[in-house]
């Protein structure tokens, strides 16, 4: 946790946001895996992290916007529990560990909640992708699922983001802890991608080195010969001599804040002449992206760029032709790259995804775009000094969406579909960082990941030397 008085403080900044009355957050609870006994691993909602920094199940926090009073909900501790699960510290002691004065059980939050709503007051939560909040949620206050769902509180979302989206000096260590610990499972992965190896065989190594570290992974990896798949999590191939890998990966830190990074390399060591053209063309979109990233510059204005540098370089492969940035204007860029440049990142991977992508993303002055590919983009609002997100651009061949287009004729005036025979077996390159928006541009979180196709080449083959001698 971090010291008490920054939750005290982040309570208070989000009750100023407040007009009126009281504001619920819902901690989670164990999520059985196949019986009540027998759940998966804990995770707490992020939002009950961010202001209230307690990581055990079963708990939630009311606040009084009126009158300043806080309250921590939850059960007490029986003989029984103990048994089980050894003895834990009181309701009242961890509401103190946090700055809250007073504790109390569901039931007094039941009637707390039931009464203020009859009363006309106002009661702020949060939207949750949980079923199980949502049914809880629907019994504390004594309503029906469609009126909490109707009830979602736009006030609060607006103020939790405000909130969330910049990060505090404490938050940032905790991310260049979390992408110190990718770089260590991306070299992991570098190091056993050979032939023979199978891809459920990295996935594995990658969850027990984040396990040894008393950490988790931050989502479930891709880890896949198919790259033009782009959330592909079979892991049942074989790697083979000429094919590439493409890792996604992140890890949570101790105190949940996530990694997210990207590297595609070569099976046999050594990138082929094709991969190495498609692979440049995406090493020089991250490269601009990292140029153009600053406090007020929207992050829709870098993608669009990256866009066209994209079209340039399939142009210089004879893949697209004609003007570059009228190309990326009708969006047949989307063909190679069907989504966005990358996302917020935080507590989550996908930082806030459960307050809603255009929440979070995009403002009054940055709508979300309704064109294929380009409406992928999580986020496009104007960037500010703290906010931290990925740079993953990427390029794909996906024979089914080349062929639909291709049946169609669509955009042949930009796309060389003939010329893409040659590539429809090709899969996928991604590469993809963390970075933080500095007043003077960005920063790499972490330390760096090999990129570079001469250092990927190196490395893989120091790799294979270090293999035949041990």
């Amino acid at each position: 946790m971090f010291k008490c008085e920054i939750y005290q403080q982040r309570r208070q900044k989000l009750i100023e946001q407040m007009d009126e009355g009281l504001v619920l957050f819902l901690g989670n609870t164990d999520s059985p895996f196949n019986s009540s006994d027998n759940c998966y691993r804990f995770r707490q909602d992020s939002s009950f992290l961010y202001f209230c920094g307690l990581d055990q199940p079963g708990l939630a926090v009311l606040l009084d916007v009126e009158t300043g009073r806080e309250m921590l909900f939850g059960r007490q501790q029986t003989l029984e529990d103990t048994i089980w699960c050894g003895p834990s510290p009181g309701l009242q002691s961890q509401a103190e560990r946090v700055g809250i004065a007073e504790s109390a059980s569901f039931a007094w939050l039941s009637e707390q909640l039931k009464a203020a709503i009859k009363g006309g007051r106002t009661i702020h939560y949060l939207p949750s992708c949980r079923a199980d909040k949502r049914m809880q949620l629907a019994d504390l206050c004594g309503l029906n699922h469609a009126a909490i769902e109707k009830n979602i509180s736009q006030t609060l979302i607006g103020a939790v983001v405000n909130l969330r989206s910049v990060k505090a000096e404490e938050e940032i260590r905790e991310l260049d802890a979390a992408a110190d610990l990718g770089c260590q499972l991306h070299t992991a992965a570098m190091r056993m991608a050979r032939p023979g190896v199978y891809e459920w065989q990295i996935a594995g190594e990658l969850e027990a080195l984040a396990a040894r570290a008393g950490n988790m992974l931050s989502f479930p990896p891709i880890v896949t010969i198919h790259g033009e798949i782009l959330h592909n999590h079979q892991r049942d191939h074989q790697l083979k001599e000429g094919a590439l890998l493409l890792v996604d990966c992140g890890v949570e830190s101790g105190l949940h804040y996530a990694s997210d990074h990207t590297r595609t390399v070569p099976v046999s060591g050594q990138f082929s002449a094709q991969q190495r053209g498609i692979y440049s063309i995406v090493l020089a979109c991250l490269e601009r992206a990292r140029a153009l990233i600053r406090p007020g510059t929207t992050y829709l204005e870098v993608h669009l760029d990256v866009c066209r540098i994209l079209v340039e370089g399939l142009q210089a492969l004879g893949l697209m032709q004609g003007d570059a940035g009228q190309a990326v204007a009708a969006g047949a860029h989307a063909l190679f790259m069907p989504h966005g440049l990358g996302h917020m990142l935080g507590l989550d991977v996908h930082d806030m995804e459960e307050l809603g992508e255009d929440a979070v993303g995009y403002d009054e002055h940055v709508q979300r775009s309704d064109q294929f590919g380009t409406s992928r983009l999580r986020l496009g609002r104007k960037l500010q000094e703290g906010f931290v997100l990925t740079v993953e651009p990427g390029i794909y061949f996906i024979p089914q969406l080349i062929e639909q287009w291709k049946s169609h004729g669509q955009y042949s005036d930009f796309i060389n579909y003939s010329e893409l025979e040659r590539y429809l077996d090709f899969g996928g390159i991604r590469l993809e960082d963390d970075v933080l928006v500095t007043p003077e541009g960005n920063r790499l979180l972490g330390q760096p990941i090999p990129f570079r196709p001469d250092e990927l080449e190196t490395q893989l083959a120091r790799e294979k030397i270090i293999e035949r001698v041990s």
